[in-house]
């Protein structure tokens, strides 16, 4: 076995947030409380519960405040929330959250349709919010996406993936998230933009977010593993679909993360028959079946 591979892994579940962000079906309070509720039981010790982005471009996410008060908090575990601005920021404060997350792509046609902004802007723009965060001992993390490829400039190179850690290390973010966020990375491209990365980033500080769109996110954990890489981003159930190719599904779902995980003798801390239960509690309210394989293999074994 590769001496790099770690003895351990710790995944942190964004399903609550990244995952229903884009799902047309307005998701309750309660429910989106009962998925944290339930995630936090299978031995979870991060989750990405909600973000403060005006309501008006994600309605999904309006109920941050109610759905922040309603958690019964599991101690040992972080809760982080996304703040894309200032105002965001004074928003979530009131919530205790462990910690916030900025974002900035690699691409700069994608920085400038999302955001409308440049990258070097895009990270002027959070240095106030991550010197806020800090100040208040909430902690910082950044989200990297379109690390690999970008629906409007396809690939991206590694060098593009260093300039946008190195600027989020200047602002004072303390670990960044390398992002697929098309999910049209391959094993060896995903490790170029680790390595990339790792120049300003200790290992112990990145992690892999892959999205599964064509089929290639455990090939990709796995060869981030490969690295050393030992801190991961899924989704309970698969939730959230990829807006830029359509029908595509999107993050790799947590339940097959944990399969390949534990069956390479992983440590995750985590209960998989439980994280089963958690999928199939979200994935019942939305009336389809969890976008996981293993989570259907394990409901179909369990149903026979």
């Amino acid at each position: 076995m590769n001496p790099n591979i770690p003895a351990r892994v710790r995944l942190i579940d964004v399903g609550p947030r990244d995952g229903l962000q884009n799902e047309k079906t307005p998701v309750p309070a309660e429910i989106k409380i009962g998925l944290v509720h339930r995630l936090q039981e299978t031995g979870l010790q991060e989750i990405e519960v909600t973000s403060y982005v005006s309501p008006k471009w994600v309605p999904q996410m309006a109920d941050n405040h109610e759905v922040m008060a309603g958690m019964q908090r599991k101690p040992g575990v972080r809760y982080s929330v996304l703040t894309p601005n200032m105002k965001g920021f004074e928003a979530a404060v009131s919530d205790r959250p462990d910690e916030i997350v900025v974002f900035g792509a690699a691409s700069e046609a994608f920085s400038q349709k999302n955001i409308n902004c440049s990258i070097a802007e895009s990270i002027e723009r959070f240095a106030p919010v991550v010197e806020a965060a800090r100040a208040a001992g909430i902690r910082v993390r950044g989200a990297m996406s379109c690390t690999v490829g970008c629906p409007y400039e396809g690939d991206v190179a590694p060098a593009r993936v260093g300039y946008l850690a190195g600027l989020m290390k200047g602002i004072g973010v303390e670990r960044v998230d390398v992002a697929d966020t098309i999910g049209v990375g391959t094993p060896r491209k995903v490790q170029a933009a680790f390595e990339a990365t790792l120049a300003h980033f200790g290992i112990d500080d990145v992690s892999g977010h892959f999205h599964d769109t064509y089929g290639q996110a455990l090939s990709n954990t796995l060869a981030a593993l490969e690295l050393g890489v030992w801190n991961f981003q899924s989704s309970i159930a698969g939730l959230g679909g990829c807006p830029y190719a359509k029908g595509a599904t999107g993050n790799v779902a947590t339940e097959d993360v944990v399969y390949l995980l534990h069956g390479m003798g992983i440590e995750t801390g985590i209960d998989l028959d439980k994280l089963v239960d958690a999928g199939a509690y979200i994935s019942g309210f939305l009336d389809r079946k969890p976008n996981s394989r293993v989570a259907v293999a394990l409901l179909n074994k369990r149903a026979g």
